[in-house]
This record gives structure tokens, C-alpha cells and sequence, in this order.
């Protein structure tokens, strides 16, 4: 029968050089779907305990879902995944772009890379064949210049790559894995772990059909939603502008982090927002693979910065991360920014974010002139933020202390230098205050990656309430989440808000699907169902998330984590230094009581343990052995 799964999955030893292809059954793709129940199933049963997330016996997996690489919006995505080296848990990205297609047309359904090379080396695939190849020549290259030696080498300009700049290659702990030069599995560090490996790339060519169970249900719904889109019937404001439109709008609320979230006024937000961005130096969307959306933005300059069209341009995270969070005003600067984070790749929330850091402690006396090799870091200077982004990614001077991150960097620092880091679990805040929204100061405390935007909950707009009375977000109604939610609530009602909306969003990111491109819940079974011929319901898709975010928890606990690193950064607990949010701050016990609501909710005991019970009623007994002795 005609499917969107090969039932083949490589493995491949960097150490030896071997490539094995496992068979795996139906059962396995069910009930994994991919992304981060296939990573997490890795990690637990063979990835030993405490492992060197940058040694050899870390694991990087690479986990397209059971819809990638279907002709239909939304449906490019593919998950990243390794013992994270920024928090020592669980890692994982999920990115888009045309490799993850690509990949899937070569006839394979996820990489399991063990070991490590002891020289540089690319894998090329093509149509079910796959070989390990020399990459000497690719180390020190920035993404743009291997994609386009690779694609020079191999004789073809269609091969797609997914792989490291010089900050994975220099073990930046935020280092990303980059889908070609505009797209990135930012988070966790994984770069890194790929750096560690000496593996520089994996390009791909794949011809091999792949058209699912039921090709005309997902053209006809592909269909459908392109003519919303054109219409500016759906995703309106993604389609004209991506993410960052109007940032003026967010400082009367308080969601726009300035200064290292310190602070709460930015007169120069709507001189950073993306659709000023497009109208000056713009040079138009574009798409990932076969989505109508094209929520990507593309921007280009001349002198003095010469922003180069080819890394894309910024979104949202790093126009806040690189702009208003460093107080950077000039939309050049952001931009390049953002280019050589992509170049490098290296996460720009994290970069922006440990920068800040490191221009508050250098305001604050912590760190010297004599310390940043003669750069002036202050908020606001544009060249200092830039010149950071170099020393970072080639761990120069001060860039080898940021490399490590806010937390490792404020611990070595000392001097109270801590109450500058704004992280959970080591991972650097996202561009959204948990300060104004409190669905957020819950998800950022529990997210089992350390403080990550994409799978929680967003609650500002829910407090109102149709004509009906019912919750605003349609998303949440048909989850059986009814009535509105207050933003200031971290109340019960918010705590079931933000679970249902979370295992949602995990469960996209295991299928995987985009969660910028609006499908109803109901569509992305139907998605599901026309790709694999399945008889999957939207119960069962929730089911997949709420796995996934019990072997999160687990692996977490395993390696050390316990309900003690549930917490947010001290900073969130107390207001910012004017604006909206200058009587604000998170009461500390408030957020503990929705902590250890949000654990029964999810089946877990009071120390965020899953049961025995729960994880049989999640169809994974085989979890049960990794529960904590």
C-alpha cells in the first residue's frame, strides 16, 4: 500500500565508518508518528546515563515526521534531537525549510548518528543509498559556502543539506543545525553536538515518489487552504509580514523584552518591526517546501553591512533577541546579525540573549574592557553586538565565555552575576515576557528543553469571548478548553488552558507539522490519515504529544533534574524598571501551586514524576523501567 513512511531508519557509526538500515513496523510509526517520541526513544534506551553530551556516546537523531515531505502546507518540518550540551537534558529542534522533504523523497525515515569521526566527514544521500564522505576541505566554512561546495562536488545544484558553520564546528553550546542557510533547529545546542562529531553535513537528493495513502485528499485540502491563504482568508499577517509586525503595539503590554528584559520602554519598536524591516530593506516572502503561507522574509543592504539575500532575514526572535533585548535600534545591524548567526550557525535567541547578559554585567562593572578585548558592550551599540556575534562563534576573547551560555558564563563570572541570566534549566529565554503572559511563565518553568516559546501556551487575546461565550482561540474550543481565560490567571483554568494547548503543539512536532499554517485539529488527523492510510482520530494525535512529553520528563529526571529546576529566572519574580510591566513579577508560590496543578493534571505525582499508571495508559509500559528508583 501506498504510504508516507519506508520503514527504514539509518543508523550510522561515525567511529567505525558502518551505515545499517533498521526495518522497524507499523507499530513503531503509529505510535511514535517521529520527531520527538523517535528521538526520545533513542535517547532513553541507548544513550547511557550522564553521558558527555559532546562525547562520543551522545546520540544525534535526525526525525522527519510521518506527514514530511508531502506536497501541502506545513509538511516540510523535521525534528532534531540529542542529550542537549546547553542543559544537559533533553534537546530538541524542530526546523523547516526543503531538506526534510527532500530527505524523505530519498527513501528514509530518520538518522541515528553514534559515535564520533576522527576527521571531518559529510553523509550523502540519494534514492536509498547513503555513504560517508571526506569533508576536510568543508571545516571552517560558513553554511552558504559548504551547501554551495557540496552541491558543486556531488554535480548537482537540487542537493539539499542540513549542517554546521564554524559555531558548531567550535562547540558553541547554542551552536544550531541549519536547513541550508535560512533555516535552523535553533535550540538545545545541537550544532554542537554535530560539531563534536566532526560530522560538517548530510546532503540529500531524493527523486523517489512520495504521495501518501491518499494523494487526491491531500492535493484537494492542500487546495483549499492555498485559496484561504491567497483570499487573506487564513493566515493573513504571517503571509504579508512572517512574525514581527507592529512591535509598537507590544510596549504598552509589556511583551517586547528590552535591555535584557530589564527594562519596559523602546521608542525605536516600530523602527524594528518587520513590516518596517520589508519596507526598507525587503526584498520579499518566500516559502518552505510546498507552503502557501511564505512566511519567510527576505532582506538585503548595502554598505556598511552588505546583508546578503541568501541567509534570508529576520524573524520575530531575532529582531527582539539581537534588537530591542541588546537595545539595538538599527534594522542593518539586526539584520547582518541575523546573517551571521545563520552563516555560523548559531541560535539567535541564545546569542542575543547571553550578549545581553553580558552588556548588563559590563554596565554593572562585572565585566572589564580589559575582559571583551576592548569592546565597548553597551546596550544599544550595534557594532559591539555584532563584533560579540564574531568572538562567539569563533570563541574568541569574550566569546568563549558567552559560547557556554548565561549560565555557565554568570557562574564563572560570579559576583552576583547570576540575577543577569535569563534562562530555565541553562537554555536562554525566547523574545516573549512570562511577566505579562502567565501561560508562558508556566511553560517556560516546565518545558523539558529549558525556556522554549513553541510549545507553550500564548495567552494574551483569550480573556475575551465570542458571542457564545466561548474561548476566543478556536484551536483550544475544539480541545474542549470552553471558556476564556484571564492573561493574569495562573489559576487552575489556565493551567488545563496551557496542557492541552502544549501537548498540541509537542504533537505537531512529532507528526510533524508546522504550527504557523492553521490546521484544525480535525485536518490534521485527516493530513495524517490521507499520508499513512491509518484511521487516526485527534484523540490519538493528543495521545502522541502527551507520550512524548512523559519521555521528556523521564529522561530528564534520569539525568538529574527534579522538580527543584521547575523554575523561572530570578529576574521574572520581581516588575521591569519602567513601562507596563513596572508593578509586574510572577508571586513565586502562585506559580509553584500551577507547577504542581499542571503535574496532576498530566498524571505525574507531586514531585513531576510520571506513574507506572500513567505511562501503561499512554501505551508505553516500556517506559516504565526508566522511571527513577
Amino acid at each position: 500500500m501506498a504510504r508516507s513512511y519506508w520503514g527504514k531508519i539509518l543508523r550510522v557509526n561515525l567511529t567505525t565508518g558502518k551505515i545499517s538500515v533498521e526495518e522497524p513496523d507499523a507499530l513503531f510509526y503509529r505510535r511514535n508518528m517521529g520527531g520527538w517520541n523517535f528521538i526520545l526513544e533513542v535517547l532513553l534506551r541507548e544513550v547511557p546515563v550522564n553521558a558527555d553530551p559532546l562525547g562520543p556516546e551522545n546520540k544525534l537523531v535526525i526525525a522527519p515526521g510521518v506527514v514530511t515531505g508531502l506536497a501541502i502546507s506545513g509538511a516540510s518540518r523535521n525534528a532534531v534531537g540529542a542529550k542537549s550540551p546547553l542543559t544537559g537534558g533533553f534537546g530538541a529542534g524542530e526546523v523547516g525549510g526543503f531538506f526534510g522533504a527532500e530527505f524523505k523523497r530519498a527513501g528514509f525515515d530518520g538518522i541515528i548518528f553514534e559515535g564520533a569521526s576522527p576527521k571531518p566527514v559529510y553523509l550523502s544521500i540519494k534514492d536509498g543509498h547513503a555513504e560517508l564522505r571526506d569533508a576536510t576541505h568543508l571545516w571552517g566554512k560558513t553554511t552558504k559556502e559548504t551547501l554551495q561546495a557540496l552541491q558543486e562536488e556531488l554535480g548537482d545544484r537540487r542537493i539539499r543539506c542540513s549542517m554546521i558553520g564554524p559555531g558548531g564546528e567550535n562547540l558553541v553550546r547554542y551552536a544550531c543545525v541549519m536547513n541550508e542557510t535560512k533555516d535552523a533547529a535553533g535550540r538545545s545546542g545541537l550544532g554542537a553536538v554535530m560539531g563534536s562529531k566532526k560530522l560538517k553535513a548530510i546532503a540529500v537528493r531524493g527523486t523517489l515518489g512520495l504521495d501518501g495513502a491518499d494523494p487526491d485528499k491531500i492535493r484537494e485540502m492542500a487546495r483549499d487552504l492555498a485559496r484561504g491563504v491567497q483570499a487573506g482568508e487564513l493566515a493573513a499577517g504571517m503571509h504579508k509580514y512572517g512574525t514581527g509586525a507592529h512591535l509598537e503595539d507590544f510596549i504598552p503590554v509589556g511583551n517586547l523584552p528590552i535591555r535584557n528584559f530589564r527594562d519596559g520602554e523602546f521608542p525605536a519598536a516600530a523602527d524594528i518591526s518587520a513590516n518596517t524591516i520589508l519596507e526598507k530593506i525587503g526584498q520579499g516572502m518566500e516559502a518552505c517546501y510546498a507552503c502557501a503561507v511564505r512566511c519567510k522574509k527576505v532582506v538585503k543592504t548595502g554598505a556598511p553591512y552588505n546583508v546578503d539575500p541568501d541567509y534570508g532575514g529576520p524573524e520575530y526572535e531575532t529582531i527582539g533577541s539581537l534588537g530591542s533585548c541588546c537595545g539595538v535600534e538599527d534594522i542593518e545591524a539586526i539584520a547582518k546579525g541575523s546573517e551571521l548567526c545563520n552563516a555560523y550557525s548559531i541560535d539567535t535567541i541564545a546569542t542575543g540573549v547571553s550578549i545581553a547578559f553580558a552588556m548588563e554585567s559590563y554596565e554593572n562593572g562585572l565585566l572589564t574592557k580589559e575582559d571583551t578585548g576592548g569592546i565597548d558592550l553597551r546596550f544599544g551599540n550595534a557594532e559591539a553586538m555584532l563584533a560579540a556575534i564574531e568572538a562567539i562563534a569563533k570563541r574568541e576573547g569574550i566569546g568563549n565565555l558567552l559560547a557556554e551560555g548565561t549560565k555557565r558564563a554568570a557562574e564563572k563570572i560570579g559576583k552576583g552575576a547570576e540575577r543577569f541570566a535569563m534562562h530555565v534549566k541553562g537554555q536562554e529565554y525566547p523574545m516573549h515576557e512570562p511577566r505579562f503572559k502567565r501561560g508562558l511563565a508556566l511553560g517556560y518553568a516546565v518545558s523539558p528543553t529549558g525556556a522554549d516559546h513553541c510549545h507553550a501556551l500564548h495567552d494574551s487575546g483569550l480573556g475575551t469571548a465570542t458571542e457564545e461565550g466561548f474561548m476566543p482561540n478556536a484551536g483550544l474550543r475544539s480541545l474542549g478548553v470552553l471558556e476564556p481565560v484571564s492573561v493574569e490567571s495562573l489559576g487552575p483554568d489556565k493551567v488545563r488552558a496551557f496542557r492541552y494547548n502544549s501537548v498540541n503543539l509537542v504533537s505537531s512536532n512529532c507528526i510533524a507539522l508546522c504550527q504557523f499554517v492553521p490546521w484544525t485539529q480535525q485536518q490534521r488527523a485527516d493530513i495524517v490519515n490521507a499520508a499513512t492510510g491509518w484511521d487516526v482520530s485527534p484523540v490519538e494525535l493528543f495521545a502522541v504529544g502527551e507520550r512524548a512529553l512523559a519521555l521528556a520528563r523521564l529522561y530528564n529526571l534520569r539525568e538529574g533534574f527534579t522538580a527543584e529546576d521547575d523554575h523561572l529566572a530570578e529576574r521574572s519574580y520581581g516588575p521591569t524598571a519602567d513601562g507596563a510591566l513596572v508593578d509586574g513579577g510572577i508571586d513565586r508560590e502562585e506559580l509553584r501551586e500551577a507547577i504542581d496543578t499542571y503535574y496532576g493534571m498530566m498524571g505525574w505525582d507531586d514531585q513531576g514524576v510520571p506513574t507506572a499508571a500513567t505511562l501503561h495508559d499512554l501505551g508505553i509500559s516500556w517506559a516504565v523501567a526508566y522511571l527513577p528508583k
